[in-house]
C-alpha cells in the first residue's frame, strides 16, 4: 500500500511539475513591452489625455478655462490618494496593474458618456488614483524582472512608454480635432484604445519570467544604503517643477502661434523627447551615479522652466518642451530606480512615497502660482514668477543631488 502511495505521490509531483514546466513564460522583451503598454495607457491617456483635450473642451463650450482648473486638482488629489494606496491595498502587482489599467480604460471613456461639472470632477479624481497604482505597480514589476534577468539598462524602453503615449495622445488630439468633432468623442475614442491596450497585455503580466543561465549567473541586486527622505523630497520637487510648464505649454504656445494645428504639437513634442530620452539616458549612462544623472536633469529642467517666463517666442517654447519633456521621465526613471535600490525587499511602499511626494509636489505647483495670480501683476507676470520660483527648486535640489551622490551605488 504505502508503495502505491508513494507512487501515485510521484506521479502527482511529476504531473504538476510538468503543468508548471509547461505554463508559459514571458521573455525580458514581453515585459519591457508589457510595462511600456502599461505606463502608455496609465500616463498618456489616464493623466495627460486632459492636457490637449482641455482647450477643445473649452472651444466646444462644454467646459470653462476657469473649471478647468478644478478638473486638473481634482485628479492630482487622486494622484497623490492613489500613491498613498497603492501599497496598503494588498494586491499583486499584477492584478493591481490589470485592475488600475482596465479603471482608466473606464473613466476614460465615461469623461465622453458624462456631461457636467460634479461627474467629470469625480471621474478625474478616479483617474488619478488609477494612474498613481498603475505606476507604482508597473514600476516594481518591471523592475523586479529587469533586476532578475541581468537587464536593468532596459529600463528605459519601459519609461519611454509614458513620453510614447502623451505624443501618441497629443498627435491624436491634433489629428482628430475638427471643426465638428466634439471633445466627448475624443475622450470615448481614447477609452475604445485603451481598454484595447489593456485587453492585449493584460493576459500576458501574471506569467512568470524566463531567465537564461547567464542572466542568472550575473545578477545582482542593487542596493543603496542610507536614508531616503532628501531623495524623497528631490522627487517631490520634481512634481513641483515639471507641473507648471506641463500645464501651460500649450496655453503658452497658443499666445505666439496662431495656427491650433502647429501649437497643438507642443504636447506631442514634450511627449517624444520624454520617450527618446530615457532610452538614451538608460542606454548612455546605465552605468553611471543614478544621483549625478538626476542632478544635471534637474538643472537642465530648471533652464527649460526658465526660459519661457524670460522670453516667450515660439522657439523658447520648443526649448522649453524639449528640456522639460527630456528630464522629466528621466528623473521619474531614476527615482524609481533608486527607490528599488534603497528598499530591494519590499519596494513598493517607497515607491508608493516617492510618487505620493510627487503628487504632493505637482499640487504645490497651481496653488503657487494662483496665489501669485491674486495679486494685482497680471496673470503673465505671476506665472513668469512661478515659473522662476520652481526653477530655483529644482536647482536647490541638483546641488542636493550631487552632494550627496556619494552615497548611491551607482557608478
Amino acid at each position: 500500500m504505502w508503495k502505491l502511495t508513494c507512487r501515485a505521490l510521484c506521479r502527482g509531483m511529476r504531473s504538476d511539475l510538468n503543468v508548471h514546466a509547461r505554463r508559459p513564460s514571458l521573455s525580458i522583451t514581453a515585459v519591457c513591452a508589457i510595462a511600456a503598454t502599461a505606463l502608455a495607457v496609465a500616463m498618456g491617456i489616464g493623466r495627460f489625455a486632459f492636457t490637449p483635450l482641455l482647450p477643445l473642451m473649452v472651444r466646444d463650450g462644454s467646459l470653462a478655462q476657469s473649471a478647468g482648473a478644478w478638473l486638473a486638482a481634482s485628479n492630482y488629489l487622486g494622484y497623490l490618494a492613489g500613491a498613498l494606496a497603492a501599497s496598503r491595498l494588498g494586491l499583486s502587482l499584477s492584478m493591481l496593474m490589470r485592475a488600475s489599467l482596465a479603471g482608466i480604460a473606464v473613466a476614460t471613456a465615461a469623461m465622453g458618456a458624462f456631461d457636467g461639472l460634479a461627474a467629470w470632477i469625480i471621474l478625474r479624481f478616479v483617474a488619478g488614483v488609477l494612474s498613481a497604482c498603475a505606476l507604482v505597480a508597473t514600476s516594481a514589476w518591471a523592475l523586479q524582472h529587469l533586476t532578475r534577468a541581468a537587464s536593468a539598462n532596459l529600463s528605459g524602453i519601459v519609461y519611454a512608454g509614458v513620453g510614447l503615449g502623451i505624443a501618441l495622445t497629443g498627435l491624436f488630439c491634433v489629428a482628430a480635432a475638427q471643426p465638428g468633432v466634439p471633445a466627448g468623442q475624443l475622450w470615448l475614442e481614447l477609452g475604445v484604445v485603451a481598454a484595447l491596450a489593456v485587453a492585449c497585455s493584460s493576459p500576458f503580466m501574471g506569467r512568470p519570467l524566463e531567465i537564461s543561465a547567464l542572466a542568472r549567473s550575473t545578477s545582482h541586486p542593487d542596493v543603496t544604503r542610507g536614508p531616503h527622505t532628501g531623495v524623497v523630497v528631490c522627487y517631490g520637487v520634481l512634481g513641483f517643477g515639471y507641473i507648471l510648464p506641463a500645464t501651460f505649454l500649450p496655453a503658452l504656445a497658443r499666445e505666439v502661434v496662431d495656427d491650433p494645428q502647429l501649437f497643438g504639437l507642443a504636447w506631442p513634442v514634450f511627449g517624444v523627447a520624454a520617450a527618446l530620452s530615457t532610452i538614451a539616458t538608460a542606454r548612455l549612462f546605465g552605468r553611471a551615479n543614478r544621483l549625478r544623472v538626476w542632478a544635471v536633469s534637474h538643472l537642465l529642467m530648471a533652464a527649460g522652466v526658465t526660459l519661457p517666463s524670460l522670453w516667450l517666442a515660439p522657439v523658447t517654447i520648443a526649448i522649453a518642451a524639449l528640456l522639460v519633456g527630456s528630464t522629466f521621465m528621466v528623473v521619474t526613471m531614476i527615482g524609481m530606480q533608486e527607490a528599488r535600490a534603497r528598499a530591494p525587499g519590499n519596494p513598493t511602499a517607497l515607491l508608493g512615497l516617492t510618487t505620493a511626494a510627487f503628487a504632493i509636489g505637482q499640487l504645490a505647483g497651481p496653488v503657487v502660482s494662483g496665489t501669485l495670480d491674486l495679486l494685482p501683476i497680471g496673470h503673465s507676470t505671476a506665472l513668469g514668477y512661478a515659473l522662476q520660483l520652481a526653477a530655483f527648486a529644482l536647482a536647490l535640489s541638483a546641488a542636493y543631488l550631487w552632494r550627496h551622490s556619494h552615497c548611491s551605488s551607482s557608478n
